[in-house]
């Protein structure tokens, strides 16, 4: 007696490997030539590691606000400017890395580049670290404006997630071009369809987000 084997291989969609949710979207497929730094994929942040969730450097938003973005990008381009955007949607268990950062006390590795002038024990009530975040809602975005030629960020007064008053929307004891380069993105994302966050220049939520009440935790991958 003769037996037959037979073998099935299956291959599985890309998108049906790493979905995401309705109403969300990779925004590089809508804003092919932004660039995309996550910062919480690598160890090139405040914690001083990668973040739990990040597992590529993919820039997820919820559809509108991804569209509103594009228009920004759109304006600057106008004049041979470009969005580099930090983050994007942040899933649950990256904010609950976050927390746990937070309470070790002792892990002060990263203070002097990113928050030298407040204690660790006081980010919280600060308002620079919290258990909830607009980033898990997938509407909120980290960003600022590089020049098209060098690739360069326009200086803005302080580096990307520094924690003090000097990154502060309104802080006046920055320079005349360095508040200039904060007017120009705080004007064009609030014309965009976006509201900012006092405290971080480059923080910004869409009005009338589609998802104002639930916090996701899907992977970025």
């Amino acid at each position: 007696m003769k037996y037959v084997v037979i073998f099935f291989i299956c291959f599985w969609p890309a998108n049906l490997i790493a979905q995401i949710p309705d109403g969300f979207v990779s925004v590089q497929e809508i804003i092919d030539d932004i660039e995309i730094e996550l910062r919480y994929f690598t160890s090139n942040n405040f914690v001083g590691k990668p973040i739990d969730g990040y597992h590529a450097n993919k820039l997820v938003l919820t559809s509108g606000a991804a569209r509103a973005l594009k228009q920004v990008h759109e304006e600057l381009q106008e004049s041979n400017l470009c969005l580099r955007v930090y983050d994007g949607y942040r899933p649950q268990r990256a904010v609950n890395h976050f927390v746990l950062w937070a309470r070790e006390i002792t892990d002060t590795i990263t203070k002097q580049k990113y928050y030298p002038d407040v204690q660790k024990s006081n980010l919280f009530n600060e308002g620079y670290i919290a258990s909830r975040s607009g980033h898990s809602r997938g509407s909120t975005v980290d960003l600022t404006i590089i020049d098209g030629n060098t690739g360069e960020p326009l200086d803005m007064g302080s580096p990307y997630d520094f924690f003090g008053e000097i990154s502060w929307v309104n802080y006046n004891g920055i320079t005349e071009k360095q508040q200039k380069n904060r007017n120009l993105l705080q004007s064009l994302m609030l014309k965009h369809g976006f509201r900012n966050y006092p405290k971080e220049w480059w923080h910004f939520t869409l009005r009338n987000e589609p998802f104002p009440n639930t916090y996701f935790d899907f992977l970025i991958e």
